[in-house]
């Protein structure tokens, strides 16, 4: 990309950083409003589907050359918003399925599963986001692009692939009339397990129990 097309002060809809701009403050305002709770019925299939979303946003980012901010330090973007009020709203929101296990790094060999929460990863990406929307709304689109592909490899990225791996299990167990199992006791506090002990924690909980709460429902 050009550095011209990088400093387009134009909103022209087919400009690289108006898209991505435009995906990630869809996403944002998505995740707002399904936090709120008035619709908790559609809230795991929606946030399956931003969170689609968001990614290919990422992976634009992610194959796109390295893009080279103006300045050699950040400049301030100002106070970033607190986010503990959406992450308590999505916490009460999933709390039945919001604790899931996850791999941190897929390539580092014998790492044990380590416990997640969806609503601290949701915080977690829209605290990136965010901060990297300051600086789009206040002009500086190299810098916004700088941070949202840099956050994308060192955080977002991958805090988003692992909550996209939640949802799309939980999603597949309910769809699919295959029990999901309650990891009583399993909480993001405590030191990691190996499978044996994910396995041992599970107890009984139906999909069919979360399924029509969480707007998911089983297949025939």
């Amino acid at each position: 990309m050009s550095d011209a097309t990088l400093h387009a002060t134009s909103q022209n809809p087919d400009d690289f950083a108006v898209q991505i701009a435009d995906q990630i403050e869809s996403f944002l305002v998505a995740v707002a409003e399904i936090a709120k709770g008035d619709e908790p019925d559609s809230a795991v299939p929606f946030l399956l589907l931003e969170v689609s979303q968001l990614l290919l946003a990422g992976g634009r980012l992610g194959a796109h050359e390295d893009i080279v901010p103006d300045e050699r330090y950040e400049p301030d973007s100002g106070p970033e918003q607190d986010v503990d009020v959406l992450r308590e709203n999505l916490a009460r929101l999933l709390e039945p399925i919001d604790v899931y296990s996850e791999v941190f790094d897929p390539y580092e060999p014998r790492r044990a599963p380590v416990p997640a929460r969806i609503s601290d990863d949701l915080a977690d990406v829209v605290t990136d986001l965010r901060h990297g929307m300051a600086h789009y709304r206040a002009g500086r689109t190299t810098e916004a692009l700088w941070w949202w592909q840099f956050s994308y490899f060192s955080n977002w990225g991958g805090t988003a692939s692992a909550t996209l791996r939640a949802l799309q299990s939980l999603v597949a167990h309910v769809r699919l009339n295959q029990p999901l199992e309650e990891l009583d006791g399993l909480d993001t506090d405590q030191p990691p397990m190996g499978d044996d002990t994910l396995e041992f924690e599970a107890g009984r909980v139906m999909a069919q129990e979360i399924g029509g709460p969480l707007g998911v429902r089983p297949g025939k």
